[in-house]
């Protein structure tokens, strides 16, 4: 089967673009957000290709005077993965790793047309590759490049400018959940674990990254903290060490009130960032963890919805709230150094996590 993609010179196998590998679960996803220097007008978008479920989907979503208001978008892939455009919401590539435009055209009163330029070459992460016991649950491999955003955003024909704004966009591919759940789970059955926390950080002159997952124990099994100088190229990333990630959670909830990060630089000399929330979006307004829009779900031949709701009133500890992105001031300190910046803390934490006194699935802290 030939595709679009055949035509140019991107082929990592000898078969066509079309078929990537033998796992129903590949995918092909990107990710952006976008706020204003003091934090509000928070958005985020995601568009998910899946080449062998056939399916392409995207997802976008704005806060409003504490009311996140999304577009979901589904629609028959037609195998090529080329178009990037589901429903309203279009993506363009402007630049290769450096400059994307994204495009929601007015879905129910949602319009946004944005351009993220990138402050530096993008970050590879570290691969990440986890098991469940013997079965694959994820392995991909994901950059990540914070950037410059201007445009504009409108809700209910109330259009605010974006001119200045700050943001972070990613590109993953790989294998991860997708879809309609595996029909035999694994046997015996295992309790579900997952431990995440990302913190891509805008600071004035550059870039701090950083991530942790942790298995049950506390133990990291995929981490990196790196400074990245606004203007770097992709070797010129500053990776720090010793990075330790901690978290005070809200009593009663897996919702971060307060995020540090301790790490040590090349000369031995120890840093802290301490990141404080300033707003709350949920994943599960761009398809991660949706009820019924989750990534990758057969919708048909193209599905468009508008759904609002109000973060604050949800259930914390219901399993599909569970995926959070705080928008977060963050102060660095150390090394004789001193700065304020802000980012975003993306938790999920689901399971059990003995530093945090979590036991079950979707207890709360004490």
């Amino acid at each position: 089967m030939l595709t679009k993609g055949d035509e140019y010179p991107i082929h990592q196998t000898p078969e066509p673009i079309a078929f990537s590998g033998t796992d129903r679960n590949f995918y092909d996803r990107y990710f952006f957000c976008a706020y204003l220097p003091d934090g509000s007008g928070y958005c985020a978008a995601a568009f998910g290709v899946y080449p062998h479920l056939n399916i392409a989907d995207a997802h976008f979503s704005v806060i409003r005077d504490g009311i996140q208001h999304c577009v979901h978008a589904s629609r028959a892939l037609g195998f090529e993965r080329m178009d990037i455009q589901c429903g309203p919401i279009k993506i363009e590539v402007v630049e290769a790793l450096k400059s994307i435009r994204l495009i929601v055209e007015n879905h129910e009163g949602v319009a946004a047309e944005l351009v993220f330029e990138g402050r530096s070459a993008p970050v590879q992460e570290p691969r990440f590759t986890r098991r469940i016991v013997t079965r694959l649950f994820m392995d991909l491999t994901r950059f990540t490049v914070n950037c410059r955003v201007s445009g504009w955003v409108e809700v209910d024909g109330k259009r605010q400018d974006y001119t200045g704004a700050l943001g972070t966009r990613d590109r993953s591919w790989g294998v991860r959940q997708i879809g309609a759940a595996d029909a035999q789970p694994i046997v015996p059955a295992v309790l579900p674990q997952f431990y995440w926390l990302w913190a891509p950080t805008n600071f004035p002159n550059l870039s701090l990254y950083a991530h942790v997952n942790e298995d049950a124990t506390g133990a990291p099994w995929n981490r990196r903290a790196s400074l990245v100088m606004d203007g770097a190229e992709q070797d010129q990333a500053i990776h720090l060490v010793d990075d330790r990630f901690s978290i005070d959670w809200q009593s009663g909830k897996r919702h971060a009130s307060a995020a540090t990060l301790a790490v040590r630089d090349a000369e031995g000399r120890d840093h802290q960032v301490q990141w404080t929330p300033i707003d709350l979006f949920m994943m599960k307004g761009i398809g991660y963890g949706h009820p019924s829009w989750v990534h990758g779900g057969y919708k048909g031949e193209l599905v468009v919805e508008r759904e609002d709701f109000r973060p604050s009133d949800l259930d914390p500890l219901e399993i599909h709230n569970l995926h959070i992105q705080h928008v977060a001031k963050a102060r660095h300190e150390g090394g004789g150094l001193a700065s304020d910046g802000i980012g975003l803390v993306e938790q999920l934490v689901i399971g059990p996590h003995t530093p945090s006194g979590f036991a079950a699935i979707n207890d709360g802290a004490k």
